[in-house]
């Protein structure tokens, strides 16, 4: 989940547990990760005990476990990553209706919110204005002491929270979706992107690589901008139509003011302006990676066109699963590297140079 601020809060002592479960977890910036056991709390009656099967590995794990976002979003040690969860349901509350044991489900960057503010009844849960709590590395308002995410065999989550997925997708393919897919989906259903329409999606990565999907499935002209030519290959396998390397002037010139819409991935420091640009009258251009620092804009590459420049991140609870459904529909899924957990501190090491085509998948189960 890139691009998300929280407050610094006083972490209560937490409660004791129900019971314990396995897990993976830093206890420091530079320990790496290694083999611990997270508190799980008892069964309310509106919660779901899921034993998880995968975890995706985002980049915001790695920035978190080397407390990288250390002033925006501290981290607490021990740590235990992952918010891209798919498992089967063990267990239960009395309360809940809509899971069974043995559904197969998804847990995404949040496991709770107030529920009450504006955003939250909105079913814009991502945007509470008390702010939602994250999966991993928050305070958990319920058991107490910091919530744990799923490097882990097991987690419990509130049924408000608790994603159906679909026995059509590839389970290990899928998770991605609970981060990736959403980060890229809503901003793309939010302005409306769609048939006759050209899309420019800026880098070709874990995120990159989602926006290219569901533009191509929601019928638009899907234009890839990277600076790598070693792309070129790849993205026309995902379906675009146009590459353009966009540290070639000439290559970029040919596209000014064409643009309905631009999706901006990429993490790393680059010239928003260069892009903005390329939009046409009333374009706009969304930013789901997160530089870390602040990017200069010129005025007049917004006034003159109208031009908007917006951020998005992640999706509420109901657009995650209205995106879980349009995916099993349509055969969506990640293009993974399926690993196991021993190997998480190697592929962190890889994350890092973007070795990875596209995102790394932990199968838990490898988890003894």
């Amino acid at each position: 989940m890139s691009g998300v601020a929280t407050p610094v809060v006083e972490v209560k002592a937490p409660e004791t547990p129900a019971y314990k479960a396995k897990a993976y977890a830093a206890k420091s910036a530079t320990s790496g990760l290694a083999t611990f056991s997270v508190p799980r709390r008892e069964l309310r009656p509106d919660d779901v005990q899921i034993d998880i099967q995968y975890c995706g590995v985002c980049h915001s794990d790695l920035h978190q476990v080397r407390n990288e976002w250390q002033n925006t979003l501290p981290t607490v040690y021990p740590v235990v990553p992952g918010h891209e969860i798919i498992g089967r349901v063990a267990k239960t509350g009395r309360a809940v209706k809509k899971f069974k044991a043995g559904d197969i489900v998804g847990v995404g960057c949040m496991v709770n919110s107030c529920g009450v503010c504006e955003n939250c009844r909105a079913g814009d849960e991502q945007f509470c204005v008390n702010f939602p709590t994250l999966t991993y590395n928050a305070e958990d308002k319920i058991l107490g002491g910091v919530t744990y995410g799923g490097y882990s065999d097991s987690i419990v989550v509130r049924e408000a929270f608790v994603l159906r997925v679909s026995d059509k997708l590839d389970l290990a393919g899928a998770a991605p979706l609970l981060c990736a897919g959403i980060t890229t989906y809503s901003p793309l259903r939010h302005w409306n992107v769609g048939k006759g329409q050209k899309v420019g999606i800026v880098g070709l990565g874990g995120l990159g690589h989602m926006g290219v999907k569901f533009a191509k499935a929601f019928g638009a002209r899907v234009v890839l901008f990277s600076t790598s030519p070693k792309k070129i290959a790849d993205a026309k396998r995902l379906g675009v139509d146009e590459v353009v390397i966009s540290t070639n002037p000439e290559a970029m010139q040919k596209h000014l003011a064409s643009f309905d819409f631009i999706l901006d991935t990429v993490s790393a420091e680059h010239d928003l302006n260069a892009y903005l640009l390329l939009l046409k009258k009333d374009g706009t251009m969304t930013l789901v990676g997160a530089p870390e620092k602040p990017a200069p804009v010129a005025a007049f590459n917004l006034i003159l066109g109208r031009h908007r420049l917006a951020g998005s991140a992640i999706g509420g609870i109901r657009e995650t699963q209205e995106m879980l459904d349009f995916c099993a529909e349509h055969g969506i899924t990640s293009d993974i590297e399926l690993i196991k957990i021993q190997d998480i501190n190697q592929a962190y090491d890889r994350l890092a140079k973007s070795d990875v085509k596209y995102r790394f998948v932990i199968d838990m189960g490898s988890l003894k």
